[in-house]
């Protein structure tokens, strides 16, 4: 599903709202988990699952095209563990 997708299916949900105002919900949904990501809080969605950032230690990588070494500075990136309810509903009976 994609973004497009998603604000159709939220629209279609609530028919009181306009498909602007869909669209709104869903930007501030994503704005709001990325600003806490950013900021380093942890997000909890019960049942679906929780984001929070990881750090990455600076490493040499290589270049594919090259061969070459080169430097890959430490970084934080994002990480997401589904929630029980998710991993239920993907994985029914086991």
């Amino acid at each position: 599903m994609i973004r497009s997708e998603l604000v159709a299916a939220v629209a279609e949900m609530h028919p009181h709202l306009s498909h602007k105002d869909a669209e709104r919900v869903v930007a501030t949904v994503f704005e709001s988990i990325v600003q806490a990501l950013a900021d380093g809080r942890r997000v909890e969605l019960r049942g679906f699952g929780a984001f929070s950032t990881r750090d990455r230690d600076a490493r040499i990588g290589r270049n594919p095209r090259t061969g070459e070494q080169v430097e890959v500075d430490a970084k934080r990136v994002p990480h997401f563990k589904a929630g029980k309810e998710l991993r239920e509903r993907l994985n029914p009976g086991g």
